[in-house]
Formats: structure tokens, C-alpha cells, sequence
């Protein structure tokens, strides 16, 4: 009788552990109709959700627009039911900054409604959507029940369109990802800039080209806004964030391409002391420690290889 019982036993922990998994999302009014819901700076975790990512929303007075979607289906309901309690609009349009999981893994809350990515993203997407879904149901268990991947609809081009009384202008970077979309509400001056920026959080590396990123920074840097909203972190009133993560990315090409041409290994490259400038990043030891593991191959190959 021990193995049924245990079996039973086993079955009470996983629902017990399950019924307290609710995305407590909270909405902060950061400009006229605008809010932000932030995520932590954390890793991925059981304790998390998975909710590290921000997503934002506008009341435009012609229906809601959300920027961005979450980690899960569970997380994409209850962000739509915060938008329209909060907003008293429906939901008319989502946009998907880039095809990372955290940012877009909710859409299926939002079947039925124009989910908009460029057309970079919305690749990159059907190519890799499937395979971001397994890591998280691996990372988060059952905070992923129900989750399947559900792709953007439409393309997202540069240029502006109106939503109700807000003009909203879109810009197509990239650098952190093959497609990186930045949205500016002329409305209120809000620059949405996806994981382009990292205000106080160690920025991800997996897909990203150092040298186009640092470039859409440059970008960035001259498009007037009255606040801008991160990736991760908290919004900022100007252009510091903006500065901070190109700083840290010329560092860490730097520190790479040193290692590499100075013949250390990507071992010894990983222990490596990080300058105290950056220490108020969260996540920064294990997120430099990433960035060597995805970049250094690259650069040791194009080192070894040049002509």
C-alpha cells in the first residue's frame, strides 16, 4: 500500500503547490492613460512565474493597446483582465517587442485581437516558439498549464498610426534580437523600447549582435521622449538607461574580444573580475557569465579565422 499512498501523497503536494500560482499583477499610471506592469529583475523561477519581463498598456479612448504579453497563457488572462478593469476599454490591438518568451508567451489571452511584431520577429518566432515553451515548462511547471505558443498576426512596419486619440510611432532596431520593436506614443512622449534598454538589470545576450545593439542605442539616444519604459527595470525620465546599457555592452564586447586575442580560454574568461561601475545591475554575475558562454565562440572563431 506504500506506493499508492505515496503516489496520493505526491498528488496533494502538486495541487497544494499549484493553488496559490496567481500572477498578482498591479498596474502603475507612469503618464496620462499609460501604465506599466512591472516585472522583477530576477531570473526565471518557480517563486517568479516567470513574470520578469514589463508589459505596459494605453487607454487611447478608441480601445486599449498592450505592449507585450508575459511568460504564460495564465499570465496573458490576468494581465488582460487588470487592462480592461483598469482602462475600462477592450483590448484592440497587442504588440510583441521581441520574440523572447517572457514578452510574448501570454498572446493566447489575446486570440482574436491584431497582434502585431515585425517581420523579423514574427520569424524568429515560428521558428523558435516551440522550443522557448518547453525551457519555461521546464523552468516553471505548472505556472506554464495551458500554455501554447500563439504567434503575432500581423507585421508591424515602421511609421505611425493612430489608435483613438494616441499617435503612436514604431521603429524597427535590432541588435538584441534579429527584430526589435520600439514604440513612441506621441501622446505623452512614453518610448516603449522593448529589451533594448535594461535600466539596473544585467541585459541578455542569447540572440543578440553587440555591435547593431550598441548602434540602436545610438538611435534611441536621439529620439525626444518624455520617459522611457525598459524592457526590465524601472521606467526612467531620461536617457541614462539608454547610456548604461551601451556602456556595459562596449564593455563586454571589449572584454571579450581582449580575452579572445590575448589567448585566454572562455574558462578563465568567465571568473574574470566585472568593473564595480556596474555593480547596482541585478542578475550581473550570472548574466555576464551567459553572455561569454553565447559570444565567445563566435568571436574566437572570427579571430582565428580572419583572412
Amino acid at each position: 500500500m506504500r506506493v499508492p499512498c505515496l503516489l496520493v501523497l505526491c498528488a496533494l503536494a502538486a495541487t497544494v503547490a499549484g493553488s496559490d500560482q496567481h500572477y498578482r499583477l498591479a498596474a502603475t499610471q507612469i503618464a496620462a492613460d499609460t501604465w506599466l506592469v512591472r516585472g522583477s529583475t530576477a531570473h526565471f523561477s518557480m517563486a517568479n512565474g516567470g513574470n520578469i519581463a514589463n508589459c505596459a498598456f494605453i487607454a487611447t479612448g478608441g480601445g486599449a493597446v498592450v505592449i507585450d504579453t508575459g511568460p504564460s497563457a495564465r499570465y496573458g488572462e490576468a494581465l488582460r483582465t487588470l487592462v480592461e478593469r483598469t482602462t475600462g476599454e477592450p483590448v484592440v490591438r497587442v504588440y510583441n517587442t521581441h520574440h523572447h518568451p517572457d514578452h510574448f508567451l501570454g498572446n493566447q489571452a489575446f486570440a482574436g485581437i491584431p497582434i502585431y511584431a515585425l517581420p523579423d520577429t514574427r520569424r524568429a518566432m515560428a521558428e523558435q516558439a516551440e522550443d522557448f515553451s518547453d525551457n519555461l515548462y521546464r523552468l516553471l511547471g505548472t505556472w506554464m498549464k495551458g500554455t501554447v505558443p500563439h504567434l503575432p498576426t500581423v507585421d508591424a512596419l515602421p511609421g505611425e498610426s493612430t489608435v483613438g486619440g494616441h499617435r503612436l510611432e514604431l521603429f524597427a532596431y535590432r541588435g538584441h534580437t534579429a527584430g526589435d520593436l520600439v514604440i513612441l506614443d506621441h501622446a505623452t512622449g512614453t518610448l516603449f523600447t522593448g529589451d533594448l534598454v535594461f535600466n539596473h538589470r544585467a541585459p541578455t545576450t542569447p540572440n543578440a549582435d553587440l555591435a547593431a545593439w550598441r548602434s540602436a542605442l545610438q538611435g534611441l539616444s536621439g529620439t525626444p521622449f518624455a520617459r522611457l519604459v525598459p524592457g526590465h527595470g524601472d521606467v526612467a525620465e531620461h536617457g541614462r538607461a539608454i547610456a548604461e546599457t551601451a556602456d556595459y555592452l562596449q564593455w563586454l564586447a571589449g572584454r571579450i574580444d581582449d580575452a579572445v586575442s590575448s589567448g585566454r580560454s572562455m574558462a578563465e574568461t568567465l571568473y574574470l573580475p566585472i568593473p564595480r561601475r556596474f555593480d547596482a545591475h541585478d542578475t550581473l554575475v550570472e548574466e555576464y557569465r551567459r553572455s561569454v558562454m553565447h559570444l565567445f565562440p563566435g568571436v574566437e572563431h572570427a579571430f582565428f579565422h580572419a583572412e
